[in-house]
């Protein structure tokens, strides 16, 4: 196995997020499950759009947020996402390449005119913070396995994917390549279900890619008990800890656990004063467990980090870090440096 070139190499979906205020009133007049991430179509985000309140414009996309995260705290990253030769693929392009990232996938030309522009997420974050998403994807689904970086793959201690990837065929085969190509230079996959509506159009692929294609997986509870169909979190646990070697499983206020072997280890979450926008905590809990990971650190280690990021992200509006130096604040809460 040659030496690392990169920590993590990340796939996911390139977007840009328009986040705003909303009632559940608007949730419930769009018909918006609380707390979803919906595909939707470009007539309908402009729909969606042109209702929604002033807005706040910030690049996105789950696996970029967790990018922007392994950056924050000194990591090596490496992003793949594909994004139309267009205004806000410009942003993007600029914004994911500012924060330090090696980003190498080639725009899709003529978007526009084809239907697919850059991708936009409209998230509504409604009272106590918790965020309801309708997604374009647009150039999101032109990634093929043409657009896979074979040589920061093979180059990456782990490939890190998104699940909202798995809605496109053409993404499948990308993710696919990747995951072979990491493992053929002895490197692991990391794979997070995303979304328990993902989990419910996918469920049966997602048992058979973790099964035998996965190495360390995230979910939250509910993605983990869809992906099982339980509402017994312990039922879910004992399915998972057959598929893959460990597993993450975000609990909200009631912190993490960590699942390896027969093992099942507890992390509280980090105390937060106010939640005021969840946008990206997940991303963010995989960013400071990432880190620790590819550092050499326990497991519980690993979980604490994630707690840190998650925590951070929280307690502001948006998915990326603001805090003057995340892996300073990481190691003030752990006690030593990230």
């Amino acid at each position: 196995m040659t030496n690392p070139r990169f920590d993590v190499v990340a796939i996911g979906n390139a977007i840009v997020d328009v986040l705003a205020h909303a009632d559940e009133a608007f949730l419930d007049r769009h018909g918006m499950p609380k707390g979803s991430m919906t595909l939707i179509d470009a007539a309908r985000a402009d729909m969606i759009y042109d209702q929604m309140g002033p807005g706040v414009e910030v690049s996105g996309g789950s696996a970029a947020n967790t990018v922007a995260g392994l950056a924050a705290l000194g990591a090596r990253a490496a992003y793949v996402g594909k994004v139309a030769d267009d205004a806000l693929g410009h942003i993007f392009r600029h914004d994911i390449k500012a924060i330090g990232a090696h980003y190498e996938t080639a725009p899709l030309v003529n978007g526009t005119e084809c239907g697919k522009s850059t991708a936009r997420c409209l998230i509504l974050v409604t009272p106590g913070g918790q965020r309801t998403m309708n997604t374009y994807l647009g150039a999101c689904t032109a990634l093929g396995p043409d657009d896979i970086d074979e040589e920061a793959v093979a180059a990456g201690l782990i490939t890190y994917v998104e699940g909202y990837l798995w809605d496109e065929p053409s993404a499948k085969a990308a993710i696919r390549k990747a995951a072979a190509i990491a493992h053929e230079a002895g490197r692991k996959v990391a794979f997070t279900l995303s979304d328990s509506f993902c989990v419910d159009r996918h469920r049966d692929e997602f048992i058979d890619l973790a099964s035998g294609q996965v190495d360390v997986l995230f979910a939250n509870e509910a993605e983990l008990k869809a992906l099982y169909q339980t509402d017994d979190l312990d039922a879910a646990i004992a399915q998972v800890k057959s598929h893959v070697d460990v597993a993450a499983v975000t609990r909200s206020a009631e912190g993490s656990l960590v699942v390896v072997g027969d093992e099942v280890i507890p992390v509280s979450a980090e105390p937060v004063t106010e939640v005021v926008d969840t946008t990206g905590a997940g991303d963010l809990y995989a960013a400071g467990f990432l880190r620790g990971l590819t550092s050499g650190r326990s497991l519980t280690d690993c979980a604490r980090m994630g707690s840190v990021c998650a925590a951070e992200i929280i307690s502001h509006f948006g998915a990326r870090p603001e805090v003057p130096s995340l892996a300073d604040l990481v190691g003030e809460r752990m006690g030593r440096a990230a």
